[in-house]
């Protein structure tokens, strides 16, 4: 960071930082928990519906982007919802891990994209136990 912008941003302990990293080790210990922090999301009332689904996709499990489609058509009495419109919320996620993002696969289970590289998406699928 350069030292203008750490004069302008001081450290400081937020109580938060403290439970998402004790949130964080347990994850890459492979004892995670449910998040025990308040998230404020932001984004279009679609993308945080999609945002929520995902908070719900239990750890080792996934999702593909047509389950949580025909989820959101079915909540909103719509005959059917895009896919890929869905795949474009699960893509503006702004807080990876934490709000699993890379617990949505492609129909019949196939890896599709991360916005942090597919490579990490497996790695976090193997640590969960969902791939070998």
């Amino acid at each position: 960071m350069p030292e203008d912008a750490a004069a302008q941003y001081p450290y400081r302990e937020c109580p938060v930082f403290h439970s998402v990293r004790n949130w964080l080790d347990a994850y890459f210990r492979g004892d995670p928990y449910a998040p025990d922090f308040s998230m404020k999301l932001q984004g279009t009332p679609f993308q945080m519906q999609v945002w929520e689904i995902l908070k719900t996709i239990p750890c080792g499990q996934v999702r593909t982007y047509g389950d949580i489609a025909r989820e959101i058509a079915a909540l909103a009495g719509m005959e059917k919802m895009s896919a890929q419109a869905v795949g474009q919320a699960v893509g503006r996620n702004p807080i990876s891990i934490i709000v699993p993002c890379h617990r949505v696969v492609g129909a019949g289970g196939k890896l599709t994209g991360y916005a942090a590289g597919l490579e990490k998406k497996i790695w976090l699928l193997q640590h969960e136990g969902w791939l070998e």
